[in-house]
């Protein structure tokens, strides 16, 4: 039973939004069951997706936190 944990930033797909919708959610569900059907034969019924939302200030990049780095970015793209 193969169980696969998928982490989003809870940042949302458009500007303006926290989280990821719950269609959004089913898709990657639905989606990564399929990719192990299709490459390892596991039966959708027997595997687990989790989905773990990760708060904008738990990443970073670049030696950075996020926001920072962005920050930093937007500074060098105006310059």
């Amino acid at each position: 039973m193969p169980i696969v944990t998928v982490q989003v930033t809870r940042e949302g797909s458009v500007p303006g939004r926290n989280s990821v919708t719950a269609e959004e959610k089913a898709a990657i569900i639905k989606g990564v069951s399929e990719v192990l059907f299709n490459v390892l034969n596991k039966p959708l019924e027997s595997t687990y997706v989790v989905i773990e939302e990760v708060d904008l200030d738990n990443w970073g990049w670049g030696g950075l936190p996020t926001v920072q780095y962005r920050q930093r970015r937007a500074a060098e793209a105006k310059s």
